[in-house]
Order: structure tokens, then sequence, then C-alpha cells
């Protein structure tokens, strides 16, 4: 099981529910992931299509956690009105109280790379208000120990660009930022966030040791997102069973697979 703030969950993958060619893809898609937590694009999202039909309308809210996020959010005054808007639409759905949210407050719409000072100023008001911060962030290990001394309730570092399919790029800084962020704190949850294309980034990130995995465009925009979804959720579950197991190490020469002990001598 995994705990963030108030919220337990059985799956550690987090999906999106933008960038779908129709809500009933995004329906059976979320469906076959496995995940139990959906987070949903505040400022980005329309809640309408052109038939008004309501994005909500195809998420089950009894069976899946809404986690609001302020995706689009270039400085911390825009990101914090959106969080406050993200609790907003969560009480009107019937979940009040709901003081979570993941926070993006982005550099440049370039890069998609999150601004360290405005992230970590959004972090300190959100946290003062009551929020529960789950916050995106690179993968720079002393500026994830920062948003967690500030409160962050979750730190989740890049794996690469958003929606760049590049998977993990530096898996040595993730490995980095999870010594420093447990360090006296093994529970403290660590997600990458962003950046993986296929099943096999899924799983080496998962076999680095992290909490669990978000993302969107990896499914979404997938040739066949309903298979994409289902391998997802299998290399999610794969990746943390390894790490658990624990890998042999790496070594430069082979080591024989059969035991020397026992062989008749000629």
């Amino acid at each position: 099981m995994l705990k963030i703030g108030s919220h337990t969950f059985r799956s550690r993958l987090f999906v999106g529910t933008g960038k779908y060619v129709s809500y009933e893809t995004m329906q059976q898609a979320i469906d076959l992931s496995g995940s139990e937590c959906i987070t949903v694009a505040v400022r980005r999202e329309r809640l309408f299509d052109a038939q008004g039909r309501r994005l909500l309308d195809f998420i089950d809210t009894k069976r899946y956690t809404i986690l609001p996020n302020t995706a689009g959010c270039f400085s911390a005054d825009e990101a914090i009105r959106v969080a406050r808007l993200g609790r907003e639409i969560l009480d009107q759905m019937g979940n009040p109280g709901a003081n979570w949210v993941k926070l993006e407050c982005l550099g440049d719409a370039k890069t998609l790379l999150p601004d360290p000072i405005e992230t970590v100023t959004a972090t300190e008001t959100l946290v003062k208000e009551g929020f529960e911060v789950l916050v995106y962030t690179t993968d720079d290990p002393l500026v994830a120990k920062r948003l967690k001394n500030c409160g962050a309730t979750a730190v989740m570092p890049a794996g690469s660009p958003i929606g760049s399919g590049q998977g993990i790029l530096n898996p040595n800084a993730i490995r980095i930022c999870m010594e420093y962020l447990k360090e006296n704190d093994p529970d403290y949850p660590v997600i990458v966030d962003a950046g993986v294309g296929a099943a096999s980034d899924v799983s080496a990130a998962m076999e680095l040791g992290v909490d669990g995995v978000l993302l969107n465009t990896a499914i979404a925009n997938a040739k066949d997102p309903i298979a994409m979804a289902q391998a997802m959720k299998l290399a999610c579950e794969a990746g943390r069973l390894s790490f658990l197991a624990g890998r042999i190490p790496k070594k430069l020469y082979a080591t024989a697979s059969s035991p020397l002990e026992g062989q008749v001598s000629s």
C-alpha cells in the first residue's frame, strides 16, 4: 500500500485525463491501467466537449480519487489560484475538505521545466493554507530536499521533460533525490512524474525504488492507448516487484550460472 498524506492506494500508477481522442477512450484506458488516482488539469482541461458532455461524467468518482493539478501555470500566484479552484471543484463534487493538489509551476512554454523559485513559493503558500502538495520538480536533489522542507506531502521529480517520451534520463539523480528525501523518513513518497514513453520506462523508474509513476501522454498518444494502458499497469507492478526482489550486482566479468561444486572431475 502507498500512503500519500491522507490518501492510501494499492496501485502505484497515476494517470492523467488529457490528450485522448475521445472521452470513451480515456475512460477505457484509465480502467485498464489499474490506477486509483486520476489527475485533472484544472486550467487546461476542457470540462465540456463540443457535444456538451462533461469530462467528469466519464470518471467514476466513487472508484477513483481525483487529483487536481495546476498544469499550464507559469507563476506562483497563478498556480495558487488554480489550486484553490481545484479545491472548489472537488467541494462541488461532494468531496469537501479535499485539500490536495499536484503543483506545477513552469518556467517557460518551450521546455515546460519547473521554475524552482516560483515552485518553492507556491508550495510554501499552499502548505500554509492546509493543502497536501504533491509537487512536480526537476531531478535536482537540492531542490527536491528544499521542497520537502517547505512541507510538500510528496516530491515528484521528472524523468525527462513533459511529454518527451525520453524515459529516465538521469537515474543517478533520481537515486540521490530518494536518498535525500527518504533520509530518516523511509516512507516519504517520491513519484517520478513526466517523460516516460514506454512500459520499459515505467519499469525502469520503479526498479530505482521510487514509490510510483505519474504519466499521461505515453498512454493517451500511443497508437493503441488501450493496449498501452495495460502495458503500463503490468510494467509498474513488475518494476516494483523487481525492486523488492533485489537485483544481482553488476560485474565486469562473467560468473558461471551453474555451481562448480559437486562436478565430476575427469
